[in-house]
């Protein structure tokens, strides 16, 4: 008895319309019990396999259009230029100027990531090294390591010199040049670039903008809001009404 023949366009088909599916979903569709023969017709018509929700779902290998990292989301499932899960995390540290804190890559990826820099660290394919109390994972090559390093500290010294890295100066001279920046600032416009930086840092900005400052992370985080907020009053430093209320003088009797 000839078995049956499953034809591969029933899932081209099905994949072009949903753009993602999983191994239930496609079995159904094409009419089969056997996973080995929808991976068989998938590899004809050439797929990709998520790297987040464990490699479940799957897709045509011309549907995703990947942004400029290599990574393209569908129903908050994300696919990778670079594949696995592993391969993409070893691909961003490698390619990053500063390397990366777990929790900054998991943000980047939307997946936990610490197993795999685990495994590529166990591997000898990822270098990991403590940096302000925190893992710094780089590359396992001496001078990309030592580079990912010194950017790092960099960055953690001067904050904004992750946005200077083509300026030729060192981080003391960039700080000095900021310091000097800053001091020439009335109150509003001191918190509000601080608020700016703190916004085109990220995470953990108000923090890092306010011990570089000197200002409470409280009010960075208010400039940040300001520039957000619409409603901003331009050419005041405080609202109407803020600030030492004046003094209510005395009449003599």
């Amino acid at each position: 008895m000839r078995p049956a023949a499953f034809d591969p366009s029933v899932l081209r088909q099905h994949l072009r319309r949903h753009k993602i599916a999983d191994l239930p979903e496609l079995k159904r569709v094409l009419g089969t019990d056997t996973p080995l023969t929808v991976f068989r017709k998938l590899k004809q018509l050439g797929y990709l396999a998520s790297y987040t929700h464990r490699g479940r779902f799957y897709a045509l290998a011309d549907i995703p259009q990947f942004d400029d990292r290599g990574l393209w989301s569908h129903q908050a499932v994300w696919f990778s230029r670079h594949g696995t899960l592993l391969a993409t995390v070893e691909a961003f540290v490698l390619a990053s100027p500063h390397g990366y804190y777990a929790d900054e890559l998991a943000d980047v990826l939307h997946a936990e990531v610490r197993e795999p820099l685990r495994h590529l660290v166990q591997r000898e394919r990822l270098s990991r090294t403590e940096v302000d109390g925190q893992f710094l994972y780089s590359a396992i090559e001496s001078p990309d390591r030592r580079n990912q390093i010194m950017t790092r500290r960099s960055a953690q010294v001067v904050p904004l010199a992750a946005h200077s890295a083509g300026l030729e100066v060192s981080p003391g001279e960039l700080k000095a040049a900021i310091i000097f920046f800053y001091g020439l600032l009335d109150e509003q416009q001191r918190r509000l670039f601080a608020g700016l930086e703190s916004i085109r840092l990220g995470h953990g900005g108000d923090t890092l903008l306010g011990d570089f400052l000197g200002l409470d992370a409280h009010t960075v985080a208010r400039g940040r809001q300001q520039l957000l907020d619409p409603n901003v009053i331009s050419g005041r430093i405080r609202r109407q009404g803020g600030g030492r209320q004046p003094a209510e003088k005395k009449r003599r009797t």
